[in-house]
């Protein structure tokens, strides 16, 4: 496309030679008529003053405004004569002439000036003619009319002048037309490129970005085309394409998608109608409603169907054996228009009258599984026996968390049969002598009804087991008499109910001693002596390493005769039978305790999905892990941020290296680390409710008390098994306790007794004696001494029961830490929370003695709940804020008060007999009226003294529990 500056005819400004004197002399351009090829009148410039030499002839145009372009092409139309043709022609005879140009920035050339001598013209060409004329008729029909085109730039100034120099030839100049060239405006791949000039050179491209047009967006790259010197566009790059809700139409124009209609995505498609079950209403829609009723998975493309729920499952049959049931059904009728209908089981333990019902425990088996079912049947097991059940059979689909409505279900009750006690879990050895050892065993898991006895199957390890010998017991307790000197011995037992006898329990070796006695009592024999020898510390250790080897030979050696499969752990005497906990900074190459204790997990079978928080010492993420041969799970992983120190490092593993040592159902499981690529991770099982605190804050009131019980006594056996490893936590807090979807809260966050040095921002924390301790949290002594124990642990544990029983409020509110420490020391102890029973925040207050030896031990507290959540009655009655802080529960100093049949014997048991006749004189004749006194009663009868008031108050709050527990009543 051309752009036009000038008129066809140019305005010249007619100039003389080159001097003015020369005027006269040779009169050059001259403004004529005459007529074009066509005969059309016309106005031209002529020169021919051939006949005169040096002729120098200039025509100066008027100023030119360029318009912004950078290259002006000239279009000259013009005649010359043949110089052959005019007689006695000089040899200064011309056939060319000169085109030039000037640029300025303002018009400077005016009539009479003498610009043209003095501005330095920048030549553009010698313009030759194509043809020449030799002769003119009076028609001018014989003129040869030659056009010639040439262009120049860059321009940079606002204007230009041309100028045409004749020196020696016999000429007309016809016409000049001066244009530029440019692309036009253009809408190309659904966008508008504006008018663009050319460049400053022919081969110039000049680059034109585009608006995408109305309803249009841009796809990947900038929309781009290039104007090339001809003024045509060229090389498009990028395009534009219609929105979501709009088609293309007509080429260059994006249309909305009427009413019924949807486009989903970006691009060329066009709209589609709406699929079964959805509607649009409205223009431009990018998705068609779902109808009432009527839902879109969360994995469904636009495109497909909306679908409903599936009714519920029919035909549910099943079939009860001892303690596990079978269950059949049919698929639902209607399926909702899918294809991935999928069953939950929902398991509910009731009471024998059916009003009451509870989720069933965690230990309750589903094969395949209890969730996403994809067969039509379930094997579960590990039920108890003659229990009612309720079975519920959801049917879902992947629009059934879309339904406000609760999934269609169907329900059966069954009712367990009798069935054999489940397997003794483990024996543990209490003593030893050359001809008996004394063993014990925890009650089975589900002894399925009461347990009768127990049968236990002994023979020596080097005999064949059908040389066994049976013995029975009555309690959980048995000592194995009339035993061979220094043998090793296999042992086995099992528990009997009604329904018979379960399982035997795993092999377990027990050694009786030699020459009456073991490793340690040999070393204790010798230590006397070696004291005495004048190189006492060098024999010590000699002897210490000596007797330490023999005895791992002879545990070795033992080993390597188990008649199990399975390995045959052996127990010698005053050993409990549980492994040790090893303290991984012991190793004088800590990696080496990772290595040992920590499972090296390809970082190929991690993916991690999403962030979850921040630890210590980096992102703590929520992934899935797929080990070979494995099913794929989810998990947790703790990361180490970039650019650590090797101590960081350190550091961090070490947790695993704790980890590591621990299985049991209460403990978080390790499942590896990533040392070997960056980032260096943990992975441990992923807990679907987070930190207990914050689980508890975020369902107050949801739980029932046997349900927080329960919570309370999965705890206590984590930490039981921990303390019985000889592992100190240290930082037991609700905190770090995790609760998985089944409400199983396992224990976890191992660091804080490599850490109690490191600085820490957390307000739960603060110094004492250099280091940072939890103080809500700690025990006295820990807090004053640092002196940590399982008994101090068992302290934060009574802390972390009260913040159950509250539902995760802040234990001491808003006092500071060391108003805590200060009110701690002056015997103050947290109040029951609301609701609480009495019997709960009594073995809280046990948790809490200020002397660490009357600590209930975490086997006591386990037990103690045990019978709370077998007993459900003792937790009716609700504390009230004792008004005189309480003694413990378990205490071994406080009398059984059912052992007493009268005050005078009770008074005597506390070592207060001589308040027998103010009591009796006083009309407190029965232990059931004085487990009604209270402090005033006490000053009435002449009890004056403080510390004496305490103490019997103490007993008498205990007598309230122990009331309150026993069914038998009382003299």
């Amino acid at each position: 496309m051309y752009g036009s500056i000038l008129f066809e005819k140019v305005k010249f400004v007619f100039i003389g030679g080159l001097r003015k004197s020369l005027w006269q002399e040779y009169p050059d351009w001259e403004e004529v008529s005459g007529y074009d090829e066509n005969l059309n009148t016309i106005r031209t410039y002529q020169v021919c003053n051939v006949f005169e030499p040096s002729q120098n002839n200039w025509l100066l145009t008027t100023f030119i405004d360029r318009r912004g372009a950078q290259r002006i092409y000239v279009e000259i139309r013009f005649t010359v004569r043949d110089c052959s043709s005019i007689p006695n022609v000089p040899g200064s005879c011309k056939e060319t002439f000169n085109l030039y140009y000037y640029e300025n920035d303002a018009v400077i050339a005016t009539k009479g000036t003498v610009f043209w001598m003095e501005a330095p013209y920048l030549k553009v060409d010698t313009i030759a003619a194509d043809e020449s004329f030799s002769q003119v008729d009076f028609g001018g029909r014989l003129m040869k009319v030659n056009t010639e085109v040439r262009s120049f730039g860059p321009l940079s100034k606002n204007g230009f002048y041309l100028a045409f120099q004749d020196y020696g030839a016999c000429m007309s100049l016809l016409s000049v037309r001066v244009f530029y060239k440019k692309c036009p405006s253009v809408v190309q791949n659904f966008a508008v490129f504006p008018e663009t000039m050319t460049g400053a050179e022919s081969t110039s491209l000049v680059i034109a970005r585009g608006t995408c047009i109305a309803n249009s967006e841009e796809v990947d790259v900038p929309i781009k085309l290039y104007c090339n010197g001809d003024g045509e566009w060229m090389v498009p790059i990028g395009s534009c394409t219609c929105k979501a809700g709009f088609e293309p139409d007509n080429g260059n124009v994006c249309r909305a998608c009427p009413p019924g209609t949807f486009k989903s995505t970006q691009g060329p498609s066009l709209c589609l109608q709406c699929p079964p079950n959805s509607r649009s209403t409205s223009e431009a829609a990018t998705i068609c409603v779902c109808r009432n009723g009527y839902y879109r998975g969360d994995g469904d493309q636009p495109d497909k169907p909306c679908t409903s729920v599936p009714s519920s499952p029919r035909n549910v049959i099943s079939i009860v054996n001892e303690t596990s049931v079978i269950l059949e059904w049919h698929a639902p009728r209607e399926t909702g228009g899918r294809d991935d209908v999928v069953y939950n089981i929902v398991c509910k333990k009731c009471q024998a009258n059916r009003r009451s019902c509870s989720h069933c425990d965690d230990n309750v088996e589903f094969v395949p599984r209890q969730l996403g079912l994809t067969e039509t049947r379930v094997f579960i097991s590990n039920l108890l026996a003659h229990t009612v059940y309720s079975f519920e059979i959801q049917a879902v689909n992947g629009v059934s968390n879309k339904s406000p409505y609760p999934a269609q279900h169907v329900s059966i009750d069954i009712t367990t049969n009798q069935a054999a006690p489940s397997i003794v879990p483990i024996m543990h050895q209490i003593s030893s002598t050359m001809n008996s050892f004394t063993l014990s065993w925890p009650q089975p898991e589900q002894p399925n009804g009461i347990i009768l006895d127990y049968e236990l199957r002994y023979y020596e390890k080097d005999h064949a087991e059908i040389n066994s010998t049976i013995l029975r017991s009555q309690t959980n307790t048995a000592r194995v008499e009339a035993l061979r000197p220094g043998t090793v011995y296999v042992v086995q037992v099992r528990a009997r109910t009604v329904a018979g006898f379960g399982k035997y329990s795993s092999k377990m070796c027990f050694q009786t001693l030699t020459d009456g006695k073991d490793c340690r009592s040999e070393l204790r024999e010798q230590l006397p002596l070696i004291a005495g020898s004048a190189a006492a510390g060098v024999v010590f250790i000699v002897s210490l390493i000596a007797i330490s080897i023999v005895c791992k030979l002879s545990l070795r050696a033992d080993m390597s005769n188990c008649p199990s499969p399975l390995g045959c752990p052996t127990h010698f005497s005053g050993s409990p039978g549980m492994k040790i906990y090893i303290d991984p900074f012991t190793y004088e190459d800590p990696n080496e305790a990772v290595r040992e204790f920590a499972k090296e997990i390809d970082v190929s079978t991690v993916k991690i999905e999403e962030v979850i928080g921040a630890g210590e010492f980096g992102e703590v993420y929520k992934g899935r892990l797929k080990l070979p041969g494995k099913r794929e799970i989810y998990v947790a992983i703790k990361t180490l941020k970039a650019g650590y120190v090797e101590k960081q490092r350190r550091d961090f593993l070490s947790e695993a290296s704790i980890m590591g040592q621990f299985d049991h159902p209460n403990i978080i499981r390790l499942e590896g680390v990533v040392t070997k690529s960056r980032p260096v991770m943990i992975v441990t099982e992923f807990m679907e409710n987070g930190a207990l605190d914050s689980f508890l804050r975020q369902n107050d009131g949801q739980f029932t008390v046997i349900q927080l019980v329960g919570m309370m006594r999965g705890i206590s056996a984590g930490m039981k098994y921990l303390s019985e490893m000889n592992y100190v936590h240290r930082d037991l807090a609700a905190r770090n306790i995790l609760v998985n979807s089944n409400l199983v809260c396992k224990v976890s966050d191992f660091g804080l007794s490599r850490y109690l040095q490191d600085d820490t921002s957390d307000p739960s924390y603060t110094s004492s004696l250099g280091g940072k301790i939890p103080v809500r949290w700690t025990a006295p002594e820990a807090i004053a001494y640092r002196k940590f124990t399982s008994a101090s642990d068992v302290w934060s544990y009574g802390i972390v029961m009260w913040e159950v029983m509250s539902f995760g409020e802040r234990p001491y509110w808003d006092m500071s830490n060391q108003d805590v420490i200060n009110a701690i020391e002056q015997d103050y102890r947290l109040p029951p929370p609301m609701d609480c029973p009495s019997a709960l925040h009594q073995l809280m207050l046990d948790c809490w003695q200020k002397d660490r030896n009357v600590r209930p031990r975490f086997t006591d507290i386990v037990s103690t709940l045990d019978k709370m959540i077998r007993n459900p009655a003792s937790l009716k009655a609700v504390a009230n804020i004792p008004a005189v802080p309480s003694q413990p529960l378990l205490d071994r100093s406080i009398p059984d008060v059912n052992t007493f049949s009268s005050v005078e014997d009770w008074l005597a048991a506390i070592k207060m007999s001589q308040y027998r006749d103010n009591f009796l004189n006083s009309g407190f004749t029965s232990l059931q009226l004085v487990a009604q006194m209270t402090s005033e009663d006490l000053l009435r009868i002449g009890v004056t003294l403080a510390g004496h008031q305490k103490k019997i108050l103490t007993n008498i709050q205990s007598m309230r529990v122990q009331m309150s527990q026993s069914s038998t009543p009382m003299a």
